[in-house]
């Protein structure tokens, strides 16, 4: 790419402008009360257990810190992407400049190819704690927990790293108008005009690589787990265990689904307004439901809310 070329992509003059998912919404400002609710609740409740996990001894477990690390991912993810759309739609000011919208891309592509490894690390650990209870202070110290969460940060961060210096150095010579709520690479390479198969054909195998591995140790830990307790001829385990890996399995087809038809479904199949619905469903659905599935329904962090809520002596022991 020319000096002149790059110039145009970095200047203020060529700002992006972000249509937003509200643009074309007859019900733009009940959506985007909606929006803030969804918000609001995501916010506090990864916040709420943030805060539980670390101010509370009983709960330095390995699962609970791998949940704390999927809060704060949740909290970065969803604050990178909703409070501008919110605030474009009530300030009516939807540029954005070519170094956010690539600092955007990058964060969102980190956070996102690191809750996919995370997911898989949460089932391995839970697998562990399972079929392993004897050897599971062992095989699952805080050493390796450090190691494995740091893997699935550096993991994330690769596809960071990878996928935004390419999109973002494209010539941009069509029209700055972005048809989605954030700078994702998919609506950002549209608006290239020169050949885009080589980032189309990384994304995809990207996508392969970030998918397939966590899906494999996720599925295999979760039958494993099963088969655990079928052996175990206990009904109220059985049931109890099913539950669990029926409400984990729907967070991660939510994650993962969307970033399969996002990433890997050809491009004829989608329009903008479908790429932006399925966005929705990994930037402000799954940041909701992840404390609720993976963490109020364990007893243990729903004993330390109960303690705090009732801002006594517990309080005090709770954080000691």
């Amino acid at each position: 790419m020319d000096k002149a070329t790059w110039l145009a992509n970095h200047t203020g003059r060529s700002d992006f402008i972000l249509l937003g998912f509200f643009s074309q919404s007859k019900h733009a400002t009940l959506f985007s009360v909606v929006t803030l609710v969804i918000l609001l609740v995501a916010l506090s409740g990864n916040t709420i257990l943030i805060f539980l996990i670390h101010s509370n001894a009983h709960l330095h477990t390995p699962m609970c810190f791998f949940i704390s690390q999927l809060s704060v991912m949740d909290v970065v993810y969803i604050s990178i992407t909703v409070p501008k759309m919110l605030t474009d739609q009530v300030m009516g000011i939807k540029k954005i400049s070519v170094p956010k919208c690539g600092i955007q891309m990058f964060l969102y592509l980190t956070l996102g190819g690191s809750e996919f490894f995370l997911l898989a690390a949460m089932a391995y650990d839970w697998y562990m704690a399972i079929c392993h209870p004897l050897r599971y202070p062992i095989l699952m110290n805080h050493r390796i927990c450090l190691l494995l969460v740091s893997g699935c940060w550096f993991l994330g961060s690769v596809d960071g790293f990878l996928l935004t210096p390419i999109t973002m150095t494209f010539p941009f010579c069509r029209s700055r108008e972005i048809h989605h709520f954030f700078c994702e690479v998919p609506a950002i390479t549209k608006l290239s005009c020169s050949d885009t198969s080589l980032i189309e054909t990384l994304m995809y195998l990207c996508c392969v690589l970030m998918i397939l591995i966590p899906v494999t140790v996720i599925s295999s830990s979760y039958s494993l787990i099963l088969l655990t307790f079928h052996r175990m001829n206990s009904a109220d385990g059985w049931k109890k265990v099913f539950t669990t890996c029926s409400s984990h399995m729907t967070v991660v087809i939510l994650f993962y689904g969307a970033a399969i038809y996002t990433y890997m479904v050809p491009s004829s199949y989608h329009t903008p307004e479908k790429n932006m619905v399925v966005s929705l469903f990994y930037t402000i659905l799954t940041p909701v439901l992840n404390p609720l599935i993976y963490s109020f329904r364990n007893k243990d962090v729903t004993g330390a809310l109960k303690k705090i809520l009732n801002v006594g002596p517990d309080f005090q022991e709770s954080i000691q």
